[in-house]
């Protein structure tokens, strides 16, 4: 490997170049959601929470598989074989929506191949920080990751809002396809920043396949350290990811606020986990400790109290969007002190299939939650599912610290 002199704490200029395609693709990908998310709602709270099971569970059968693979071809190559069809199903899709619009089936079979594919790009992206970056910047690489993944979100939100009640469906997803091609062009221009080769150990060694599959199940059970931050990590993603996906989209249905104002909260979310991760990413030193993550989950109940009642409140907008910047700190908290820990600790010729692993763990709980709340807030008020999960995330705050001494 060659040196390279950086400047002292500064992150290396590769993984920065990598950082930054990866996000323009993801930008894209954002927007998309959000707009076939709002037609979703459109149907009732059941259909848009059918659209984002359907999501996630390719993810939940095809996961481990990606894994493996990135682990064994390279996390580089993974990424743009996925960005080029990713490409492809959105040309496609924005020629659907042209030619039927948003029927219900349409919006389900969308989420369903994005989620496929999305599948075997996950593991991949997530083991790039280890493979680019020198262990002791960990934390602030991955700080930096979860920042830059934000201000995408608090973009796309808004722009996503405003881009349904003007351009449309189908100019946006041929929009989208044109962030993922910068984005893939990018990944396919920058060979040296994006280069990774499977780990010392796993070239030309036969091996029985579906123990390669399941090494990263075996890895996270005999590794010291990576069982208790994961188990949290599952609590906190089955109660914090379905608040911007499912519930701010229909708390603003049922508020009358419009695709744009219901973006603009949305947003907020993103500005309060980039305000925690820029804490993150400015201590160079910052400790990873799985208990501290309970001083997130408690903050992320109180910004979703404040989200159930803000709408109750005589200056709704204010206050909704205070709940969601809390709630967006809290859940930036959260994930800052808890994503070094696993991918720290997991061996560098197992990272993408830990990485697997932990995607499991999140998606598994959000699959059964997802459908729960949004039968929850079509049979009483989003208010109320709302108000479900800041009890929930008070109750997992309780027990990480008892966890965790």
């Amino acid at each position: 490997m060659t040196a390279v002199d950086t400047p002292p704490n500064s992150l290396p200029r590769s993984y920065l170049v990598w950082l930054g395609g990866f996000t323009v693709a993801r930008l894209g990908d954002a927007v998309l959601v959000f707009s076939l998310g709002w037609a979703a709602a459109g149907f009732g709270g059941t259909t848009a929470a059918l659209a984002l099971t359907l999501g996630a569970l390719p993810r939940l059968v095809l996961l481990v598989a990606g894994g493996a693979v990135a682990d064994r071809v390279g996390g580089r190559r993974v990424l743009i074989a996925g960005e080029a069809a990713l490409i492809v199903l959105t040309v496609a899709l924005a020629f659907a929506l042209a030619r039927v619009g948003t029927p219900v089936w349409l919006l389900l079979a969308s989420s369903a191949a994005l989620g496929t594919v999305t599948a075997f790009c996950l593991p991949a992206a997530g083991s790039q920080p280890r493979r680019l970056v020198p262990d002791d910047q960990l934390t602030r690489a991955l700080a930096l990751r979860q920042g830059w993944g934000q201000a995408v979100l608090m973009a796309a939100a808004p722009l996503g809002g405003l881009l349904v009640g003007t351009a449309g469906l189908p100019a946006i997803a041929w929009g989208v396809a044109a962030l993922l091609g910068v984005g893939l062009t990018v990944l396919v221009a920058v060979r040296d920043a994006t280069a990774s080769s499977p780990e010392p150990g796993l070239v030309d060694v036969p091996r029985d396949r579906r123990r390669d599959l399941l090494d990263g199940f075996r890895v996270v059970a005999r590794t010291p350290g990576l069982r208790g931050p994961l188990l949290l990590t599952g609590a906190g993603a089955a109660l914090i990811l379905p608040v911007p996906s499912l519930l701010v989209p229909l708390l603003g249905r049922a508020s009358g606020w419009g695709p744009g104002p219901t973006g603009v909260v949305a947003g907020a979310v993103g500005v309060g986990v980039i305000s925690a991760a820029l804490l993150a990413a400015r201590r160079r030193r910052l400790p990873p400790r799985a208990g501290s993550a309970a001083a997130g989950l408690t903050v992320s109940a109180v910004g979703a109290l404040a989200l159930a009642v803000g709408p109750v409140l005589d200056d709704t907008r204010a206050a909704v969007v205070a709940g969601a910047l809390v709630f967006g700190f809290g859940n930036g908290t959260f994930v800052a002190r808890l994503a070094p820990l696993v991918l720290g600790g997991a061996p560098r010729t197992h990272l993408a299939r830990v990485q697997a692993v932990m995607g499991l763990v999140q998606l598994v709980p959000v699959m059964v939650t997802t459908p729960v709340l949004g039968a929850l807030a079509q049979q009483t008020s989003p208010g109320w599912a709302l108000a479900a999960i800041a009890a929930g995330l008070a109750a997992c705050a309780a027990g990480a610290r008892r966890l965790t001494g």
